[in-house]
């Protein structure tokens, strides 16, 4: 498998495999472009797979908190650099969700098909409607822990979210995991950078895959979201019997649908 390496803004960009198509992966909370090894290994015998770490999120570098905006011309720059002449299929998770479907909503014309991986939209009236009281206690417990974890910072910032990770099951290496990988909980709560009150609303104009995981305490979309994509030509929606890593969980599965969408349907 062909792999190559460069560097832009301080981040290190992977491109491994053998295609014509490039797949831009973008990962989220608490992980890091390792998340997406058992992805590359099967969709890099005919891709282009392209993935990063995102800013801030390599505890081995200084915290590097940057806002919606600074991440989407990042995400602009690395696919632009990786696939100058052809749109990008974009596979994004967590957090990586929120910053990838901003891009896809800025530079639609750049993205030729869209995989989502357990966010769908959770910026819309429609999630907040399907929201139930506990859902919304979960919500604001876990995210504000890992907001004062961010706050906080040091060995103590440390501990909160070790403690927080290990409590949702997170598959990650602890030895990997730190509070500067909280700052977008922080944003969240507080509006610090910017803030994400002006991200765009989730209507791609490119075919979208929607994976999620269905053992959860809530999901991440709204009922009509998954209805909508189900009657979209196209598009697809698929629970797996997993919780929200679902790529870790159950690889195998998790490739063949990806495998086959991306086989049989068409780009925009």
């Amino acid at each position: 498998m062909k792999s190559d390496t460069f560097e832009l803004d301080g981040i290190q960009v992977l491109i491994e495999g053998d295609g014509e198509q490039t797949i831009l992966m973008i990962h989220g909370w608490p992980d890091t472009y390792r998340l997406w090894d058992a992805q590359v290994a099967e969709l890099g015998q005919h891709y282009r797979c392209v993935r990063f770490t995102l800013p801030g999120f390599d505890i081995a570098k200084p915290a590097r908190p940057s806002s919606l905006q600074q991440v989407v011309d990042l995400i602009r720059a690395i696919a632009d650099r990786a696939s100058p002449d052809r749109a990008v299929i974009m596979m994004v998770h967590d957090w990586g969700c929120l910053f990838g479907y901003e891009y896809v909503a800025q530079h639609p014309a750049r993205v030729a098909r869209l995989v989502g991986i357990d966010i769908g939209d959770a910026t819309s009236p429609a999630y907040r409607r399907s929201l139930g009281f506990k859902a919304i206690l979960l919500t604001v417990a876990y995210q504000g822990w890992l907001a004062i974890a961010w706050k906080l910072g040091g060995k103590l910032g440390d501990r909160m979210t070790h403690f927080m990770a290990k409590a949702m099951r997170c598959p990650s290496d602890p030895a990997r995991i730190g509070a500067q990988m909280n700052y977008p909980y922080y944003m969240t709560w507080t509006g610090a950078y910017g803030g994400f009150r002006r991200a765009a609303q989730l209507r791609p104009a490119c075919p979208m895959l929607y994976l999620y995981g269905k053992r959860k305490p809530f999901m991440f979309h709204s009922p009509e979201f998954v209805d909508r994509l189900a009657a979209t030509p196209g598009s697809a929606a698929h629970g797996l019997d997993t919780g929200h890593w679902l790529m870790i969980e159950q690889p195998v599965a998790f490739n063949r649908i990806v495998t086959q969408w991306l086989a049989s349907g068409t780009s925009a």
